[in-house]
């Protein structure tokens, strides 16, 4: 059974940083591309940022310097480390692994960007 468990959302004041963590587990971790998606109330779900298996990363761009997305295949587990946090950040994070046509989604972690 394929499971990504999210981990590390919390309330956080503007300016601040975050940790996400995903842990994978019944997939062949290291031939997946993983990637951090978000959605806020009343919005749609959108990428934040992407590393495929090789290591290459992509970011959306309004992330790009703030953000960093980073895994270890050892542990299968899936980072992003979220540097000057805005309230515009606050949404639910949720892990996504994909290779080919197949997907797995996490449950999400709540990020709140807030004074």
């Amino acid at each position: 059974q394929v499971q990504l468990v999210e981990s590390g959302g919390d309330l956080v004041q503007p300016g601040g940083s975050l940790r996400l963590s995903c842990a994978a587990s019944g997939i062949g971790f290291i031939f997946y591309t993983m990637g951090w998606y978000r959605q806020a109330p009343g919005k749609q779900r959108e990428l934040v940022a992407t590393i495929t298996d090789g290591g290459s990363t992509n970011y959306a761009d309004f992330v790009k310097g703030r953000f960093t997305i980073s895994r270890t295949n050892a542990e299968k587990t899936v980072f992003l480390q979220m540097n000057s946090l805005k309230p515009d950040d606050t949404a639910v994070y949720y892990c996504n692994a994909r290779r080919d046509l197949t997907s797995h989604w996490g449950q999400g972690t709540q990020v709140t960007v807030s004074s």
